[in-house]
């Protein structure tokens, strides 16, 4: 009987660490909009009873977050942001390999880009690149509307254009990262470099010019046409397009932190988000008109039409990898944004 008694607080003293696991927090980054982030855990919450902890950041901010905290990892789940960050991640060392059950139930480029990034990645949501701009702020100053790269370089334009800033913001590397692959290097920057003196800000946030366009705070924004069609479909003025020139596109992702403290709880969040519920719910639901990665997911008719546009074919492979991604930045810092106007 004491041999029993003894086994059984054996036994459960080796259990309390595994019970404490699995009731462990899930803490998530989120590099999409605040909204889909709260709608989103809010729902994971209620349908898995898992406890959640979200922190809401741009790209850039989460991945230096996540590359500082390497030793002792607080997050267990990055969700959103250009596919580009995620491959750097991955590349350092900072994430691990998960094949979702969900898979097989996503479109190619989605499978795609989780074979590129070694399975340590997963495509979420793919998002193109354009302009959005307000038509009443135009119109108040007599400025005419942009179809073109090109046409940003007029000076009419000068103070009028918002873009985030590449080395905080996804979507300003994806923007950077899309001139080089269409123009080529040297014009790119050559292009910049003639850009920032329209330029009125470098925000943190690649979600800032579109909400100051549609406040009429910035006459033109570059940012994903998604987001811009969100504003437009709120009752903003604002007119959205794809350049004449091409564009680029995200492929918006998500990642397994390693060494996190819940990651079978990160793994259950993977595949919750890649379902087509779960899309729905953070995208069409939510009048969010990114193209979302499950077959099954609805997509609005009033999505960006991809099939219209000359989207470019975007190397992330390459663009996420962290020697270029580190080169381009350090470029653009020293020949763009401290350029004098």
């Amino acid at each position: 009987m004491r041999l029993t008694a003894l086994l059984g607080l054996a036994i459960a003293a080796h259990a309390l660490p595994i019970a404490a696991q699995a009731q462990a927090p899930l803490t998530i980054y989120c590099s999409i909009l605040e909204e889909q982030c709260r709608v989103g855990v809010s729902a994971f919450e209620k349908a898995t009873g898992q406890k959640v902890t979200m922190v809401r950041k741009s790209t850039g901010e989460t991945l230096a977050q996540i590359r500082a905290e390497a030793s002792i990892p607080r997050a267990d789940v990055w969700w959103g942001g250009p596919g580009d960050s995620h491959i750097q991640a991955a590349e350092e060392g900072l994430t691990v390999e998960y094949k979702s059950p969900k898979l097989p139930e996503l479109y190619d480029w989605a499978q795609r880009f989780a074979e590129q990034s070694g399975y340590k990645a997963t495509g979420t949501y793919l998002g193109a690149l354009g302009l959005g701009y307000n038509t009443k702020v135009l119109q108040s100053r007599g400025l005419p509307e942009p179809k073109c790269w090109a046409d940003l370089l007029d000076p009419k334009y000068r103070d009028e254009v918002q873009v985030s800033d590449p080395n905080s913001s996804g979507t300003a590397y994806v923007f950077l990262a899309t001139l080089v692959q269409l123009m080529g290097e040297d014009k790119a920057f050559e292009y910049m470099r003639g850009l920032h003196k329209n330029i009125n800000q470098y925000t943190k946030s690649g979600a800032a010019p579109v909400k100051a366009t549609a406040l009429g705070e910035t006459a033109i924004g570059i940012a994903f046409m998604h987001d811009m069609i969100t504003m437009i479909a709120e009752g903003a003025p604002v007119k959205t397009v794809a350049p004449c020139e091409g564009t680029g596109y995200e492929t918006g992702s998500m990642s397994i932190v390693k060494g996190g403290k819940n990651t079978e709880g990160a793994k259950q969040f993977v595949d919750w988000a890649l379902s087509a519920d779960a899309q729905k719910l953070v995208g069409a639901d939510l009048k969010i008109y990114s193209i979302p990665s499950n077959k099954s997911a609805p997509i609005s008719p009033d999505a960006p039409k991809l099939g219209e546009m000359k989207l470019i074919s975007y190397d992330t492979p390459k663009y996420g990898s962290v020697a270029e991604r580190t080169r381009l930045l350090k470029k653009w810092d020293a020949e763009v944004k401290s350029a004098p106007k």
